[in-house]
């Protein structure tokens, strides 16, 4: 009997022992922790994207450069032609665009990083056109009076548009939001064009005689512009190392016309 009982005793103090050690090890809550599992978004990756959006251009004293010249010597300077509010102001335009992208990401935990180049094809500019015409009140210094013309033009359309970004990302399980930053470049097609008609008569109410023409034009092809540019966006990993992107990006180009345009962007994209 008494080992009967020293037996169980010591069966009883084992078990309790082997229940304290199992109290201590952790408890498995499934295969997935409470936190979502984080994507791993280092590495090389190229896609495609659309784009919607407005360009804004100021062409305010656009066309100053082209109308001084034919002002010089010329005795309708009298009339403070340099000075007249010609309209040429601001246009605000919308466009479809689109292109793709390539870069690189460089990850630590869930910090990402990295550089990029964004490209778009498409259609952004606008185009401003302005006339006013004045009599002189008295005979300028050449005793004559002036009945003046000056019609002005300038329009611009951006083709191309490349931006070489750096970006700054935070991973949260299939979700990469950032925001960037860089300098752009554009191919642009640029026009200005100033017109003077001048009609001389010995008297404020005519006959004036046909118009004497002289005007300034200025072309350019295939031009290119430089800015800069800034946004943000999200990456949303969908499986494997293909992945979703939206985007709105601002950029500004400080060239003859002063241009800034707005777009929004839809992608997609794969990491290799």
């Amino acid at each position: 009997m008494r080992r009967f009982l020293l037996a169980a005793m010591m069966l009883g103090a084992a078990t309790a022992a082997q229940a304290a050690d199992l109290s201590e090890l952790p408890v498995l809550r499934g295969s997935y922790s409470d936190a979502p599992r984080t994507t791993n978004w280092a590495g090389f990756y190229v896609g495609g994207q659309g784009a919607y959006g407005s360009s804004n251009e100021n062409f305010s004293g656009t066309n100053t450069n082209l109308l001084t010249p034919l002002l010089d010597h010329n005795v309708i300077q009298q009339m403070d032609v340099a000075n007249w509010n010609l309209g040429l102001g601001k246009v605000s335009q919308h466009g479809s665009a689109f292109g793709g992208f390539a870069g690189y990401n460089w990850q630590f935990d869930d910090v990402v990083v990295g550089a990029e180049v964004s490209y778009l094809h498409g259609n952004f500019g606008g185009t401003s056109t302005a006339s006013k015409e004045l009599i002189s009140s008295t005979a300028l210094t050449d005793s004559f009076f002036h009945d003046v013309r000056v019609d002005s033009s300038a329009s611009i359309k951006i083709t191309d548009m490349a931006t070489f970004r750096g970006r700054a990302g935070y991973a949260w399980g299939c979700f990469l939001p950032y925001i960037f930053g860089g300098v752009g470049f554009g191919n642009a097609n640029i026009s200005r064009s100033v017109t003077i008609y001048d009609s001389i008569s010995t008297s404020a109410l005519g006959p004036f005689s046909a118009p004497f023409v002289n005007g300034a034009t200025d072309v350019r092809h295939n031009n290119l512009v430089v800015g800069y540019s800034g946004g943000l966006g999200i990456d949303i990993s969908l499986m494997a190392g293909l992945f979703m992107r939206a985007e709105w990006e601002y950029a500004r180009y400080t060239t003859v016309v002063d241009t800034s345009i707005n777009t929004v962007r839809l992608g997609l994209g794969y990491k290799f």
